[in-house]
C-alpha cells in the first residue's frame, strides 16, 4: 500500500495547455501538449493520448493536473517533461480538470 508521504512526494500542479501538435511518430495515437505552470514551473511538455475524446483546438486554454516532478521521458523524438492526468474511460481518457479557473501552478494537496 502507499502512504500519505508516498503522495506527498507527487508534485501535482494545474497548467494551462497553450500549444497542440498531432504526434505522429507516437505508437498510439497522442498529441505533444506545451502546458504552462506559470512563473515558477514554466512551460513544459507532454505527450498524450487523448485524441479519443479532445479535438486540438478544444484544448487550448485548457486547465489541466500535471505531476511536474516526475523525470523526463523520451517518446520517439519527443522529450516528454510532465504527466498531464486523466482517466481511464470507456470513451477514453478523459483529463482531470480543477472545477472552477484557478491560478496556474497552483499545487493539489
Amino acid at each position: 500500500m502507499a502512504t500519505f508521504d508516498d503522495f506527498m512526494k507527487l508534485d501535482i500542479r494545474v497548467g494551462e495547455i497553450i500549444q497542440v501538435e498531432f504526434f505522429e511518430k507516437a505508437k498510439k495515437p497522442a498529441y505533444k501538449l506545451w502546458v504552462d505552470f506559470g512563473d515558477k514551473i514554466g512551460i513544459k511538455k507532454s505527450s498524450a493520448q487523448i485524441t479519443e475524446c479532445y479535438k486540438k483546438e478544444e484544448l487550448i486554454g485548457k486547465q489541466v493536473l500535471g505531476v511536474v516532478n516526475f523525470p523526463s521521458r523520451q517518446i520517439a523524438d519527443f522529450m516528454s517533461e510532465v504527466l498531464v492526468m486523466g482517466t481511464y474511460s470507456e470513451q477514453g481518457v478523459v483529463l482531470i480538470q480543477p472545477e472552477q479557473p484557478v491560478k496556474k501552478g497552483d499545487k493539489l494537496g
